[in-house]
């Protein structure tokens, strides 16, 4: 590796680090191996070629849950089995910055909170490859296709393994699990009550002011167009995240996906692909309206007072 292209590597290293740490710590539940991980990693970088790299960012990632499921696996193999021959002495990594090294009690929080302190003894019943789609799609919002390259499957298959662990530890957690995002439900639903309802006032005060959807852009242009719409949207969780899906004859026909920051929605995505559709795991969550019998929802306006049949 020349020097330029050891430079380029080292700088996009420093780049990503923090997350890179931050994703192996929540992968393997240990801070100290996921330094561990992070050093492995390193060296596997600085001997690779860059010359086809086009997202350093998704690159790393894939380096870096390939060395965590690694490890993931030799704990499930006798410790004599696991051991190797040791590895060349590494090259120094980029410098850490300020903060972020080593284990301490604040990372372990943060570590707890992602996941969940009821759930990190269930992490550990999971296969590791059940654990890392788990985690990389449910904590990082990695996409699918990433995580199937980084373990070695379709992305179709990558969505099934972090479906069937998702349905583990929701069943393995019970009622001690917190619910899934609860801020976020609790945006979507208001978001879809105030559609409903004709409410333009209730509306702004769930977006960002630049929200965007498709091609409308702040606040008042989207509020204008959601307002006494969605009436066939109900409120759920798409893939473990807080969505709406609108639904035409008992067919789900389209995903709507939110993006919340500050508890005001800057983004909302309208997928109608098949694909999705028929992969997705779609759990429906109760009526926005509290008090309301889910039957009634979608009575109000009809779709030619309204001009939408959504």
């Amino acid at each position: 590796m020349g020097t330029a292209e050891q430079s380029w590597v080292s700088e996009r290293f420093a780049e990503h680090q923090v997350r890179l740490r931050r994703m192996a710590h929540r992968m393997l539940g240990s801070a100290s191996e996921a330094e561990d991980a992070v050093q492995e990693a390193w060296l596997r970088v600085s001997r690779a070629d860059t010359g086809s790299v086009e997202n350093p960012g998704g690159w790393l990632t894939t380096i870096v849950a390939r060395v965590c499921l690694g490890m993931l696996e030799a704990r499930r193999a006798r410790p004599e089995d696991a051991a190797g021959a040791m590895p060349p002495e590494p090259r120094e990594p980029p410098r850490p910055l300020p903060g972020t090294g080593g284990a301490d009690p604040e990372e372990e929080a943060l570590l707890a909170d992602s996941v969940g302190v009821a759930l990190m003894v269930v992490l550990d019943t999971l296969r590791p490859v059940e654990r890392l789609a788990f985690v990389l799609h449910d904590v990082f919002a990695v996409p699918f296709d990433e995580i199937g390259a980084a373990i070695d499957r379709s992305p179709a298959a990558a969505r099934q393994l972090a479906s069937r662990a998702r349905r583990r530890v929701r069943g393995a957690a019970g009622d001690r699990a917190r619910p899934a995002h609860p801020a976020e439900r609790e945006v979507v639903a208001a978001f879809l009550a105030a559609a409903r309802g004709g409410d333009f006032g209730a509306l702004l005060d769930v977006l960002d002011p630049d929200v965007v959807v498709g091609e409308l852009r702040g606040a008042d242009a989207v509020a204008a167009f959601f307002t006494g719409r969605a009436q066939a949207a109900r409120p759920a969780l798409v893939d473990g995240v807080p969505a709406a899906v609108w639904s035409h004859r008992g067919r789900a026909r389209a995903v709507f996906d939110f993006t919340v920051e500050d508890g005001l929605i800057t983004r909302i995505g309208i997928d109608t692909g098949e694909r999705r559709l028929a992969e997705a795991e779609v759990v429906f969550l109760p009526a926005p309206r509290a008090g309301e019998p889910e039957a009634a929802v979608g009575r109000g306006r009809s779709p030619r007072a309204t001009g939408s049949g959504v």
